[in-house]
């Protein structure tokens, strides 16, 4: 059961991130006037995330808990950041700068 649950959500996961590189692709190409505003908060969000997941990961491991629940709750802050990235773009309007 873990397995195709496992696998389900890493496909998940993937096209949530795929969806969410796509559109800021988009945005930095088309020039979008906040494409700048997104790419600091893409850096910002990303150190963020992961400084968070090693947090995690590491308070599983002092709490004696397997590598696999270590990884776990390290994934935790990446799938939210992730998909609140993904749910913010999706409903934003990417504007060019060029009209």
């Amino acid at each position: 059961m873990d397995f195709w649950f496992n696998l389900i959500e890493t496909v998940r996961f993937t096209c949530e991130a795929h969806g969410v590189i796509s559109a800021r692709l988009m945005m930095f190409a088309s020039g979008a006037p906040n494409a700048a505003a997104e790419a600091s908060r893409m850096v910002t969000e990303k150190v963020a995330a992961f400084t968070e997941a090693g947090i995690a990961a590491e308070r599983a491991l002092a709490e004696g808990r397997s590598l696999y629940a270590a990884a776990e709750r390290a994934y935790a802050p990446l799938a939210r950041c992730v998909h609140a990235n993904a749910s913010r773009l999706a409903r934003r309007p990417h504007q060019s700068g060029t009209h």
